[in-house]
């Protein structure tokens, strides 16, 4: 069993290092091997391989059944580019291994280092890690103390560094540039669904009659009803966006043709799209709500594009070399590696290997889902 201390999850980029499941078979590999060099700097192999696991334990277990796959089968998937998908991810898994390096090496210029207690935390848990396990266990994820310390100490100072590297950005935006408008939209959909889920495309006579009902719609808001309450009478949903001209969604004809009303109140025609018809009305020239959260977007983004600059600037001006005979010792393909929830979860196969939080933590795989609503932002 491999367990990873409180101390060790506080200080990850991630938040925590979870408990993990490894299976199949994993060959010894040299841990010092140089994987990559950075500058001056080696990257060993077992500092590459443990961030590479603790990811891939993310990945299968996260992502694989969302996939509708295995994590095994999902490594040997195409992911474009002639490229499958344990290449892609270790391709992106390089760069970023290779941008903590980087920005390691500048943490001075930001006058950021490591404090004392850091240090002492960062060993600590490191030695915990260790001690509680296997030379095995060990032996498959890069867990001795060397080689977690590295990640631990890189993973901090990326922390730190991250609010360094994006102060001085300009954070005046104008109502102008960040103006989101507001509508109310109905959609009549060309598709029909059962009780059971079952999609029915409608009928040219169906079409027809949604046509009218749209149109009716059209001239019962111009007369001053409210598009609400007539789209329910209708046996439709008025939904409510916030938009500007370069949203996409729901439909750009819909956005063009509300972003061009002057005047709060007027809707437009029944637009027709491939799926269906759409009716909107402008309700708001200037959502304050909406906007004020543009800003901060746009403020964020500012921040973003500056960290992203720093670090295209560094990688330019810095020799960065990778070994690649080496780096393919890391397979994805033949050991897995699952994160679980609890130590109550831990498996007793004698092919498997377990690394557990202490405090049964599990690692955030990261990434936002999106999930359709009735009121939501365009993008």
């Amino acid at each position: 069993m491999i367990h990873f201390g409180k101390k060790a999850a506080m200080l990850t980029a991630a938040g925590a290092l979870a408990a993990m499941t490894v299976t199949g078979c994993s060959g010894s590999i040299n841990t010092d091997a140089v994987v990559a060099t950075v500058g001056d700097e080696d990257i060993t192999l077992g500092v590459a391989n443990f961030y590479a696991r603790m990811t891939q334990g993310q990945y299968e277990t996260y992502y694989a059944g969302m996939m509708g796959t295995t994590g095994e089968a999902m490594w040997t998937q195409e992911a474009g580019e002639d490229q499958t998908y344990e290449e892609s991810v270790k391709d992106g898994l390089m760069e970023n291994l290779q941008n903590m390096y980087l920005i390691s090496q500048h943490a001075a210029d930001y006058e950021v280092s490591l404090t004392e207690d850091e240090k002492d935390a960062i060993s600590e848990a490191a030695e915990q890690f260790s001690e509680a396990n296997t030379d095995e266990a060990k032996e498959v994820v890069s867990g001795y103390k060397k080689d977690v310390e590295k990640f631990l100490e890189l993973a901090t100072i990326q922390t730190k560094m991250d609010s360094k590297m994006k102060e001085g950005v300009d954070e005046e935006v104008s109502d102008d540039e960040a103006a989101q408008k507001a509508m109310k939209y109905v959609f009549f959909s060309y598709t029909s669904t059962d009780d059971s889920g079952n999609s029915t495309t409608l009928s040219d006579e169906e079409k027809e009659a949604l046509k009218t009902n749209a149109q009716s719609l059209v001239d019962r808001v111009r007369a001053g009803e409210d598009i609400s309450s007539v789209a329910e009478e209708l046996g439709q949903t008025a939904y409510d966006l916030t938009f500007d001209s370069e949203s996409t969604s729901p439909n750009e004809d819909l956005i063009a043709a509300v972003d061009a009303f002057e005047t709060e109140g007027e809707t437009t025609d029944v637009i027709e799209a491939d799926d269906g018809l759409y009716v909107g009305q402008l309700t708001s020239l200037l959502d304050r709500d909406a906007t004020d959260q543009k800003k901060a977007s746009i403020v964020e983004e500012r921040r973003q594009d500056q960290y992203d600059s720093l670090l295209e600037e560094w990688r330019d001006s810095t020799d960065i070399t990778v070994n690649k005979k080496v780096w393919a010792k890391v397979d994805f393909e033949d050991t897995g590696v699952t994160i679980i929830t609890s130590e109550t979860d831990e498996t007793s196969s004698g092919n498997s290997t377990d690394t557990g939080a202490s405090d049964g933590s599990t690692t955030d795989a990261g990434g936002d889902d999106s999930t359709g609503t009735e009121e939501g932002t365009a993008e």
